[in-house]
């Protein structure tokens, strides 16, 4: 069974940095691409979460507009982690990060890492 852990999250100031570590369980990389979500305060855990960035098997790598020269997503196969650093943190970035498939059927998401950016 697949399995996504997050680590990484904290409480930094505007313009600080952070970087989250998703640990993959149960599979090893292949063909789909991983990438990290975010639910954004007020927004229960059952609702759809945006999507922040996504890495595909050959590295190409894809972000959302508003994170684009902010936030790098990489992975390491070796180590069977998919990581997202963040700079240039804005309080908009304030949210509970997941990873999870992109592209194909997603597996239950786990419990996520807290990101608060105050100003």
């Amino acid at each position: 069974q697949v399995q996504f852990v997050e680590s990484g999250g904290g409480l930094v100031q505007v313009g600080g940095s952070l970087k989250l570590t998703c640990t993959v369980r149960g599979w090893t990389f292949n063909r789909y691409a991983v990438g990290w979500y975010r639910l954004t305060p007020g927004k229960a855990r059952d609702q759809e979460r945006d999507l922040v960035a996504w890495i595909f098997s050959d590295d190409s790598t894809n972000y959302r507009e508003s994170v684009k020269g902010r936030f790098t997503i990489s992975r390491d196969t070796g180590k069977n982690i998919v990581e997202l650093q963040m700079n240039n943190l804005q309080p908009e970035d304030t949210a509970v990060y997941f990873c999870n498939f992109r592209g194909r059927e997603l597996v239950p998401w786990g419990q996520g890492t807290q990101v608060t950016v105050s100003s």
